[in-house]
């Protein structure tokens, strides 16, 4: 299909479209939740290689250590899953935390949690009959609050569907449409007996993104301990700075997952397909963030103190 021309565009804060300049695209085939959920094992994972062509830049977010309850997907199916590769980490991590699960002060002490809390662990115990829902609207957050996925509608939301994914403790990489249960388990979890997580994803789980970077522009949005379970070569990494009247800056932490959030939703929705850190910039400052290169790779977000 040929390419076609369109004026390239930025969401504001109020959610609407702000037309900017001519860029060219490739159009993408519609998808909806019917399509990923039916059809038998692995359809989903078909249709996305299908797909996997018409992406151009993929936005790699962080999860959240909360979630939506609930779902009106059927149970967790592995081989629903997009990157088959990564199937036996997961089954293993996925048996492991259901078996924790049995022992409630064990999984405290190795997920981090109170007592308080000890409804996560029976989220645990639940993940194989829990109902899923697609992995963009499982997490939830300050960054996910940003995002606001579920407000994109049409090509937009088409778009932000074949360009967002997660890295997850549990599940190494998923796309938008991934369908996953609620589940407890954070990068920095130490699981009793068992090497930690960074040495059991990053061995499959880094050729995996480096077969992604070789075809796309990879934005990672996740945090440190995230992006040590499988580093990105070539990735665009992203700082969010507080500029004093001084001039002194200092990095942002809680507030900087609003912003990134913000950022992902510029990204996932543009008609544009930026190449590069200068592009992804030039998104950002068309909206009106105050975005700075920092090397190749790098781009800074800049906030008044």
């Amino acid at each position: 299909m040929p390419a076609r021309h369109e004026a390239d565009h930025a969401v504001d804060g109020n959610g609407e479209v702000i037309c900017t300049q001519p860029v060219t695209h490739r159009p993408l085939d519609r998808v909806t939740w019917d399509t990923i959920a039916g059809d038998g094992p692995g359809s989903s994972r078909k249709y996305r290689q299908a797909r996997a062509s018409l992406e151009r830049v993929l936005v790699l977010l962080p999860p959240s250590e909360t979630k939506v309850n609930g779902g009106e997907g059927p149970p967790l199916r592995l081989d629903a899953l997009s990157h088959p590769e990564l199937d036996p980490v997961r089954k293993e991590l996925v048996n492991e935390l259901v078996d924790l699960a049995g022992d409630v002060a064990a999984s405290r002490g190795a997920l981090g949690l109170s007592p308080k809390q000890d409804a996560e662990v029976a989220r645990n115990a639940a993940i194989f009959d829990s109902p899923t829902m697609p992995a963009l609207h499982r997490y939830t957050g300050v960054l996910y609050d940003a995002l606001d996925a579920r407000s994109l509608r049409g090509a937009t939301a088409e778009r932000a569907r074949a360009r967002l994914a997660v890295g997850s403790a549990l599940f190494g990489l998923l796309r938008a449409d991934d369908p996953v249960p609620a589940y407890r388990l954070s990068a920095g979890s130490a699981l009793p007996g068992r090497p930690s997580l960074a040495a059991r994803w990053k061995p499959v789980l880094e050729p995996v993104l480096a077969g992604i970077a070789a075809e796309e522009l990879v934005v990672d949005l996740r945090s440190g301990s995230y992006a040590a379970l499988g580093r990105v070569p070539g990735a665009i990494t992203v700082t969010v700075l507080a500029e004093r009247p001084d001039g002194s800056r200092s990095v942002v932490s809680h507030f900087n997952k609003a912003h990134k959030g913000r950022l992902a939703r510029l990204l996932a929705g543009t008609r544009a397909e930026p190449t590069d850190a200068a592009a992804v910039a030039a998104i950002a400052r068309r909206a009106g963030m105050q975005v700075e290169r920092a090397g190749t790779h790098a781009l800074e977000i800049i906030l008044p103190a």
